[in-house]
């Protein structure tokens, strides 16, 4: 993925699971990988929740690094992460940067991964 480049949506078309209809082609594979992969990391995976259970939803940067005993330029990297696969938007309001969970990227993964269970 180059600077500046965001993700696709994944373009889940119906209630079938993905997964369970047919097999991933690479392409579709490496899209969703991408993802899995920023949400592989711990710290990012916390960011992630912590933003989505913010009272209103959004979270200030501020509320992010505060939670974390890391610097404030590793904490940025974390959240372009975020942001470049999609499941983060964000916004700037005045001298501070607020943080939302995008639900339908949260909600393609979901459904991604959701397989029929056998009666």
């Amino acid at each position: 993925m180059t600077k500046g480049e965001t993700m696709e949506p994944l373009e889940i078309l119906d209630c079938d699971s993905p997964l369970a209809r047919e097999p991933l082609d690479a392409t579709r594979a490496a899209t969703v990988a991408r993802v899995f992969k920023a949400l592989g990391d711990p710290v990012r995976l916390r960011i992630l929740s912590i933003v989505a259970s913010h009272a209103g939803g959004e979270a200030c940067v501020c509320d992010i690094t505060g939670a974390f005993d890391l610097s404030q330029p590793t904490i940025s990297h974390h959240l372009k992460v975020l942001k470049d696969v999609g499941l983060l938007t964000s916004e700037r309001r005045a001298s501070w940067v607020y943080y939302r969970a995008v639900p339908e990227r949260l909600a393609e993964l979901s459904d991604l991964l959701s397989i029929p269970v056998a009666a």
